[in-house]
Formats: C-alpha cells, sequence, structure tokens
C-alpha cells in the first residue's frame, strides 16, 4: 500500500470526491483507509452502566485506498506514488515534481545537512582548572622577569 498514516489525501472518486484529509488509520489486508471527514458513520452507543447515557458517535469510516491520491507537500498536487532508493533507503517520491514523501526520512535528512553546515563545538574547560591554569601561568610569568633582573 503506497499510503501512510498521517498522509494528505484527496479522495477521486464516489460521494465524497474532491475532498482532501489526513489518513487516521491504514488497513493493508483489507486495501482500505479511514479519513479524517470522509465516509462520516453514525453509532449508536448504548449505555452500559447506570451512570452513563446512551448517546450517537460520529465516526470515519473505511474507505477503498484506490479511491485516494496522495498530495505532495511541496507542489500541493495529488499525485501517484513513485518509489526511488535515496542514500540507500527506499522512499516514497511524488511522480509529478520528485519531492520525497515520507515525512521521516525529509526530517532525518534536514537533520543531517545541519549537522554538516554547523562546526563541531569548541572544547569547553571548566571555570576551576581555568583559573588554576591562569594563576599558575602567572606566577610564572612573574618568576621570570625577576630572574631574569637578578642575573
Amino acid at each position: 500500500m503506497k499510503v501512510k498514516v498521517n498522509d494528505t489525501v484527496l479522495v477521486i472518486t464516489g460521494k465524497y470526491k474532491g475532498k482532501q484529509g489526513k489518513v487516521l488509520a491504514t488497513f493493508p489486508k483489507a486495501g482500505e483507509i479511514r479519513v479524517e471527514g470522509v465516509n462520516v458513520q453514525s453509532k449508536h452507543e448504548k449505555a452500559r452502566r447506570a451512570n452513563q447515557t446512551s448517546r450517537i458517535v460520529k465516526e470515519e469510516g473505511p474507505i477503498d485506498v484506490s479511491n485516494v491520491e496522495v498530495v505532495c507537500e511541496k507542489c500541493g498536487k495529488a499525485t501517484r506514488v513513485g518509489h526511488a532508493v535515496i542514500d540507500g533507503k527506499k522512499v516514497r517520491v511524488c511522480k509529478k515534481c520528485g519531492a520525497v514523501l515520507d515525512k521521516a526520512y525529509v526530517k532525518k535528512s534536514k537533520a543531517k545537512a545541519e549537522e554538516e553546515k554547523t562546526e563541531a563545538p569548541k572544547k569547553r574547560t571548566r571555570k576551576r582548572s581555568a583559573k588554576k591554569a591562569d594563576a599558575e601561568a602567572a606566577t610564572t610569568v612573574e618568576s621570570t622577569p625577576a630572574a631574569t633582573d637578578e642575573e
């Protein structure tokens, strides 16, 4: 299945044609997905305890995965999904603009790029050891000129 949870999809056929929503759940064996705001069904829930009340719950029903297309975040168009191998990882790619659709991979690649841009942090010295080192340097500097004056 080329659609994953948290993808934004566009419904291309059926009663909800043209509606966009986020994928809430996927059912690969059945070839179905649940999309936010699409195929909303009413479910009657009976009170099971004395302190509960009966109610009607609205819940998204599953629709077939073939009725939706993934919306690319970069170009904003509904597109078919292609696959490519980048840095040894198989990722989903937009057929129209070539952008990577896998959000986890995009985050990792951005983090790697930022690491390469920033230099390694400078080695920090503790304040106490820095003060001691400064004090020792000052005493050696003071004693050295005094020794040269005596000669």
